[in-house]
């Protein structure tokens, strides 16, 4: 397991912690956005890799949104 795994994991868990589940698109959106510049480099692991976490902020999201909907303000 590579670092940038153990922080990923980290990350999910605070922000699961934190129970405000518009934080993880937010994290997602920010993994989409430090994985252009990547690509633009060549850096495809990883690139590859922030668009996989991004995947998995955005899935857990909506298994988030999905068992407890939130209430609009």
């Amino acid at each position: 397991m590579k670092p940038q795994d153990i922080l990923f994991f980290l990350i999910l868990g605070a922000l699961l912690g934190v129970r405000k589940p518009r934080l993880l698109v937010i994290a997602g959106l920010a993994s989409l956005t430090l994985a252009i510049p990547l690509f633009a480099t060549w850096t495809f692991f990883t690139a590859e890799r922030l668009t996989w976490y991004a995947a998995a902020f955005f899935i857990t999201f909506i298994v988030i949104s999905s068992l407890k909907p939130h209430q609009v303000q």
